[in-house]
């Protein structure tokens, strides 16, 4: 966690909130992690939803409403709804950050004009915004004060609009430049064609948006849709999280896998060579492999004598996956070695690309066949290309290391006179 404050200290994080989590018993756990972020200076604007409570209301008073979530149309007793409820929940919202010893304020800093008449319909009071006073949210934030957005809009003649709290929280990210917007659902993450994604290219989405807009689950369109205009209009990063999850935002924000879905606006990757300072996060990833058996067990000393070797993956300058490249020059032979991915980020195809990159390096380096020792993931080799051969074929200092280990890993071999394997 202590290496992500320098990075995000005096930043923006957008906020937004699903209505109904306002008023869950999850509320308060959600207001302490606000606490916390707030204790590392890092500035926080809350925008929350309303449609929950709108359609609460309207069962219990019998109002019929004609659109609950600010992209339909808005007629005059929906409008009302949407006032009421919303009035309601920013006071929650108040009160919950009093309970935590925090100031904010709930402010009109979303101006709107109607959205007006669409494909023939005229959608009457609800609006679309058309600029952030973010003079106004900046004055609060150097304050220490949160401001809290809800889902309306306001025009220079008083008059009120119904707007959706998505692209409200997108357009106050892009407004005070946040790199961060947070959206807080009933969810885990975005579910597409039933599988949950764990990190998706902005353009990615887009396209998989527009192609199979039905792999989708209803309520979680709005969340996509925002999130790929969020990190086109320059949020670099859009997380859809599940606000019942027990320290939701600081499990999203502080560890390297997180929680819920990433949405990224460019790669932020890297295969590099690994460095003294990497010494601490191979050991971590390697202790996760001895214990599953599916790496042999190293030493610091053993990992600092072979450095010069290995190779790690980042994403946002955090380690997640390594390997290790050994020459033997007399045989033109490499071995790829010690090849681990966090289990946080498996099926992501780090490990293909990791062992890619030695197989370009060990051709570099002059190596004609490349080798792997594996007890549990022979099969993973050979959809790579290598095939089963022999301890026989190991050069000899690695022969006599084999035969001393008593691990009876199956040797895997790959010529390397051609291409390198695919990258997925």
């Amino acid at each position: 966690m202590l290496r992500y404050i320098p990075q995000f200290r005096d930043k923006v994080f957008v906020l937004a909130m699903d209505g109904h989590l306002v008023s869950d018993e999850v509320f308060p756990n959600l207001l302490r992690d606000v606490a916390v972020l707030r204790s590392l200076n890092i500035k926080v604007v809350i925008v929350h939803g309303a449609s929950h409570q709108m359609l609460e209301m309207a069962a219990q008073t019998g109002v019929k409403i004609s659109d609950a979530y600010g992209t339909g149309v808005t007629d005059a007793d929906t409008l009302k709804l949407a006032i009421a409820a919303a009035s309601r929940l920013s006071h929650e919202v108040l009160e919950g950050l009093s309970a935590n010893d925090l100031r904010a304020a709930v402010t009109n800093a979303c101006i709107a004009h109607p959205l007006g008449i669409l494909q023939g319909v005229d959608h009457l009071y609800t609006g679309k915004i058309e600029r952030v006073d973010t003079e106004l949210l900046t004055t609060l934030l150097d304050k220490g004060v949160i401001p809290v957005i809800p889902p309306l809009g306001f025009d220079g003649e008083g008059r009120t609009f119904r707007v959706n709290s998505d692209q409200v929280a997108v357009e106050i990210a892009e407004a005070l430049k946040a790199v961060k917007i947070i959206f807080l659902t009933p969810n885990d993450g975005l579910v597409v064609n039933g599988l949950l994604t764990l990190q998706v290219l902005a353009t990615e989405l887009a396209a998989t948006l527009k192609q199979h807009r039905d792999w989708f689950l209803p309520e979680q369109v709005s969340k996509a849709e925002y999130a790929v205009k969020a990190c086109a209009q320059g949020i670099e990063r859009v997380h859809i999280i599940n606000g019942h999850t027990d320290e939701a935002i600081l499990a999203e924000v502080f560890s390297n896998e997180g929680i819920g879905t990433l949405v990224y606006a460019s790669e932020y990757r890297q295969i590099r060579k690994a460095v003294k300072k990497d010494l601490r996060a191979l050991q971590q990833l390697i202790k996760v492999g001895v214990q599953n058996e599916e790496l042999v067990k190293r030493t610091r000393a053993t990992l600092e004598k072979e450095l010069a070797d290995f190779y790690v993956y980042e994403i946002d300058k955090n380690v997640v996956g390594c390997v290790a490249c050994h020459f033997y020059a007399e045989q033109k032979k490499a071995e790829l070695a010690c090849l681990f991915v966090n289990p946080g980020h498996e099926n992501l195809g780090i490990g293909r690309k990791l062992a890619t990159y030695v197989e370009t390096r060990a051709a570099e380096l002059g190596a004609s066949e490349l080798f792997a020792l594996s007890t549990q993931a022979f099969a993973y080799f050979q959809r790579l290309g290598y095939t089963e051969g022999s301890p026989d074929d190991l050069p000899p200092d690695r022969r006599q290391r084999y035969d001393q280990s008593g691990r009876h890993s199956k040797v895997l071999l790959r010529k390397l006179n051609h291409a390198p394997a695919p990258v997925a």
